[in-house]
């Protein structure tokens, strides 16, 4: 049985050649984490070796390096979390395993691994405990930017997401698991694939791949939209929704109606290139918005 080697900031050369962004030697980023009170462990990935300026919560079944080529490119003290539940951060907690769940564990970890972060920026799943710990949670954030997602999400795209996260449990083979991955995401490079998997999935002493999200034995987090919209409209900060405009965002034209509709200082930024993962479609052009936003709201 071959191992396949792994080394977890080996890659980001090869993230900065996709994009074209300069890379003459290696950034400073280190994982960091914070114990709850219960002993769980939020874990999470710190770049440059100032306090961080920005936070990053990711989409359910993804981890902290989704970020890493929007990190090149943005160039500021960043803290990319791991979700409760997801890449190097432990369980989520049983009794309370949804966005509630999970905004409670991060209230607790965030003062402590980014006491002055000032903006938030979250996608999907993370996007939903963005909502939930700003409404319930007195913290320092002053902007939020939420990545292709609102409270009510499209239930056909999301659907097609859910599908391919229930398959298979286990793969035979690191092939075999590139393989499915890649008939899911059909826009990207098998490069980039190959990288998304090593951070996302481990093998085990078998050679067997598994994912390291927590699928099997947790139960799937439930989206009520209605007690989320209003949690969102509690939000007393600006608040922009990056919009991907290709096919497999789950942000409709009626939910991005109903966002300006319900958020007085909402604004919307149309990525016409990207799809529902607007970090891995077009890192750039995020990097820029959240830069801009930031300027726009200081």
């Amino acid at each position: 049985m071959d191992r396949v080697p792994y080394e977890e900031f080996s890659f980001l050369s090869e993230n900065a050649a996709d994009f074209g962004i300069p890379f003459s030697e290696q950034p400073a980023v280190e994982r960091v984490g914070s114990r709850l009170a219960d002993g769980r462990i939020i874990s999470a990935i710190q770049w440059g070796t100032a306090t961080p300026e920005v936070v990053f919560f990711h989409g359910g079944a993804q981890n902290a390096h989704t970020w890493d080529t929007t990190m090149l490119a943005l160039q500021l003290p960043s803290l990319c979390v791991d979700l409760p539940g997801h890449g190097h951060s432990g369980p989520p907690n049983v009794a309370n395993h949804d966005v509630i769940g999970n905004a409670e564990d991060l209230a607790v970890a965030i003062p402590d691994l980014a006491p002055h972060a000032d903006t938030l920026v979250a996608m999907s799943l993370g996007g939903l405990t963005a909502v939930a710990l700003l409404a319930t949670h007195s913290l320092n954030f002053k902007r939020l930017i939420l990545v292709d997602i609102t409270p009510r999400p499209n239930p056909e795209a999301a659907q097609a997401i859910i599908d391919f996260l229930d398959g298979p449990s286990s793969f035979e083979s690191f092939d075999e698991i590139l393989e499915r991955t890649m008939a899911h995401n059909p826009t990207r490079t098998e490069a980039s694939l190959r990288r998304g998997i090593l951070h996302n999935a481990v093998q085990r002493d078998d050679g067997s791949w598994v994912w390291r999200h927590l699928r099997s034995g947790q139960p799937d987090i439930a989206i009520d939209s209605d007690a989320l919209w209003l949690l969102a409209e509690q939000i007393q900060i600006p608040v922009l929704l990056c919009r991907g405009m290709k096919q497999g965002s789950v942000v409709t034209d009626e939910s991005e109606a109903e966002f300006l509709a319900r958020i007085p200082d909402g604004r919307v930024q149309h990525f016409p290139n990207g799809g529902h993962s607007l970090q891995g479609d077009s890192p750039l052009e995020l990097a820029a918005a959240i830069k801009e936003f930031r300027d726009a709201t200081a």
